[in-house]
Order: C-alpha cells, then sequence, then structure tokens
C-alpha cells in the first residue's frame, strides 16, 4: 500500500509542477511576442512617417 501512496504523492508533485512550467512558458511566450510587436513598430516608425509626409505634401492643401 506504501507504493501507491508513494506513487500517487509523485504525480500529484508532477502534475502541480506541470502547471508552473505551462505558466513560465506562456510568460515567455507573451514576453516573445511583445519583443516582437516593440521591434516591428521601432521599424515601421521611419517608414511610416516618411508616408503620411509624402501623402501630405501631395494632397491638396484645401480652399484657398
Amino acid at each position: 500500500m506504501k507504493i501507491f501512496t508513494f506513487l500517487y504523492s509523485y504525480m500529484a508533485t508532477l502534475h502541480h509542477d506541470a502547471k508552473g512550467a505551462s505558466a513560465i512558458e506562456y510568460a515567455i511566450i507573451a514576453g516573445l511576442i511583445a519583443v516582437a510587436l516593440i521591434a516591428g513598430v521601432a521599424v515601421l516608425a521611419g517608414g511610416l512617417d516618411e508616408f503620411f509626409a509624402f501623402i501630405a505634401n501631395t494632397l491638396p492643401s484645401g480652399p484657398e
């Protein structure tokens, strides 16, 4: 009977540890997504600035 108690407690520990590992994995994934978004915005910022400047200079200024 002792072996079953040992196995049950061991499996419960593994199950509990897996949840903690999953949370850490999700946190790492969320962090990587955040870094990718920040890098993407930083790369596109200069291009968007030029794009909107081009549009502003191309459009007529309005009624005079």
